[in-house]
């Protein structure tokens, strides 16, 4: 090579390898799988060997072992902050091994999920659309030797199809089949306004955490509640038909507006109704958990 052309080929290489760097997009794990063995590791490690430069990210991996209805609003909590493009791979899948489809969701924002279809979908679906659904073709997405394992599909066929598909190894249209623009769904309390003012929905999750209980019921029906920052409200919590909570607790803005100890009504960061205790879990004092079997109701008092 002439000395005088080397600077413009080395320029040109680390071009084209920047540009290979930005065609990857970001491949996020979700599992309950946990950190205490390998598992995690050897999905990411498929990731990896099927390109060294994908952006490797964590969503959790502590969602409650088989809880399908927390892995679907962790993904809803989640997806809107990641870019267009993102390819997420969850795996919540108690079926696993069973009949339930393979899939990968394309949502209306642009953004990938890789899961079971078995309500993991179900607040992605409602939230941010459906353009398509594929079912995973296993013949041609699935680790080369693992055709005889039946029960690790996290590793041998969702990393390794997300991670195909965040690097641009396969298209979206190379998953496999098309499906029907549905999924299985968990049914759950919408949040709604009753005439008296009542407003009522679903528990879907705690701030771990913290304690707080996070709400599906969002500002827009405080105010057509006619509730307003300093009312106070008449809060009923129960699981099922088993009322665990029924008190009154002021609607502030933050948890320093009343009292260490002392119970509040907020918005959370989605900006949705949530119950706290300043500086206490309100979720251990009183025993309420999440899901969508969890009530809650108020309405200005």
């Amino acid at each position: 090579m002439d000395i005088r052309t080397a600077p413009r080929v080395l320029a040109l290489t680390l071009s084209l390898l920047a540009g290979s760097a930005l065609a990857n997009e970001a491949l996020v794990f979700q599992t309950d799988f946990g950190l205490k063995d390998g598992a995690v590791s050897a999905m990411k490690g498929v990731a990896f060997g099927v390109d060294r430069t994908l952006p490797l990210q964590d969503l959790t991996h502590e969602i409650p072992a088989y809880n399908i209805w927390e892995a679907s609003y962790r993904l809803y909590q989640t997806l809107n902050y990641w870019p267009k493009g993102t390819v997420f791979v969850s795996v919540v899948d108690p079926g696993v091994g069973t009949a339930r489809h393979s899939v990968v969701l394309k949502t209306s924002s642009g953004h990938y999920i890789v899961s079971p279809d078995n309500g993991t979908l179900t607040l992605v679906a409602e939230h941010f659309g459906i353009e398509a659904v594929r079912q995973i073709d296993e013949k041609r997405n699935r680790l080369k030797g693992s055709e005889k394992s039946y029960t690790f599909h996290g590793r041998d066929v969702y990393a390794y199809t997300g991670a195909r598909l965040a690097s641009g190894t396969i298209s979206f249209d190379q998953v496999g089949p098309l499906l029907p623009t549905e999924v299985v769904t968990i049914p759950y309390q919408a949040a709604l306004v009753e005439h008296d003012g009542t407003v009522k929905g679903t528990i879907p999750i705690l701030d771990v955490q913290y304690g707080n209980v996070w709400s599906n019921i969002d500002e827009t029906l405080l105010t057509k509640a006619g509730m307003n920052k300093g009312d106070n409200a008449c809060l009923k919590i129960s699981e099922g038909e088993v009322v665990k909570f029924e008190g009154k607790a002021p609607y502030v803005s933050s948890f320093g507006d009343v009292p260490e100890g002392q119970p509040l009504i907020y918005l959370n960061s989605l900006l949705q109704v949530s119950v706290a205790l300043n500086m206490d879990s309100f979720a251990a004092k009183h025993q309420v958990a999440s899901g969508a079997n969890w009530h809650i109701s108020l309405k200005k008092c």
